[in-house]
């Protein structure tokens, strides 16, 4: 049976959140004014079609972030049983199957009634993208920015990585950031080894544990939390540069000591 529960209703969107595979997190999103129902990087169709079929809802849309198998795996057999509409990142077009809407940097997509900006952000994939709805405070981001982490550099370069991560420095800190995985608590354990005297971090990595503990997700985060605490958000941050003895460095060479770092941890 999957643990589905909702996990923000703000403004017109409802969302609910779908674990799968081992750690993977999908998202079933509806937007209340119209009644559209969509899904956000479906790893799987199985669990979605049984939380749709429990809560009544008909699927109509898929929202994807980027084109690897555990967030697409489910995009054939959802289109075959419900005829949803792909939307997709115009330079993924050849790599998601089934796109139907294409978006690029910068768009505004319109979800029923609720709005999304959409960043290009690659690093991860060339062709990653992330939606931002500004007025139910979510940030759809896949493998882009985890809590407490970032997604590992396959398709891009640092450098793009961190101008990614960068474009999300307009996003008011109360914004709930829906990653697409529970890694928080391994990614906790990287953060305290290049961070160790950050008392935010020190005090997140504590509820990490404690929810955990109890089995219950850490995701979504806040972003202002992440902001504090989050080392590949912190870049810029003297503290840090010299934590890992890189004082004065530039904020592009940090993040690429500390990815590698977590990439060999």
């Amino acid at each position: 049976m999957t643990l589905e529960k909702e996990v923000l209703s703000m403004s017109t969107l409802e969302i609910h959140q779908i674990p799968t595979r081992t750690d993977n997190y999908v998202y079933l999103v509806r937007d209340s004014a119209t009644g559209l129902v969509g899904v956000v990087d479906p790893s799987d169709a199985g669990p979605v079609l049984e939380v749709l079929d429990r809560l009544g809802w008909k699927l109509t849309h898929v929202l994807t972030t980027h084109h690897h198998n555990d967030h697409v795996g489910g995009v054939p057999e959802l289109m075959e049983k419900t005829g949803c509409i792909v939307v997709g990142a115009h330079v993924d077009r050849d790599r998601i199957p089934g796109i139907s809407v294409e978006v690029s940097d910068g768009d505004t997509y319109m979800f029923g009634e609720a709005e999304a900006r959409v960043y290009e952000v690659p690093g991860h994939t060339v062709g990653h993208i992330a939606y931002w709805f500004a007025e139910s405070k979510a940030l759809f981001c896949g493998d882009t920015l985890f809590a407490l982490g970032c997604g590992r550099v396959f398709e891009g370069t640092h450098e793009q990585m961190w101008n990614s991560l960068s474009k999300f420095d307009e996003i008011p800190d109360d914004t709930h950031i829906f990653c697409a995985h529970e890694y928080t608590q391994a990614n906790a354990r990287f953060a305290i080894s290049v961070d160790p005297d950050n008392l935010d971090l020190q005090a997140y990595v504590k509820d990490v544990d404690k929810k955990r503990a109890a089995d219950q997700p850490t995701v979504p985060s806040l972003m202002g939390d992440e902001r504090k605490s989050n080392p590949f958000l912190r870049a810029r941050s003297p503290d840090l540069m010299q934590a890992i003895g890189m004082a004065g460095a530039g904020p592009v060479e940090v993040f690429a000591e500390v990815r590698t770092r977590k990439d060999n941890f």
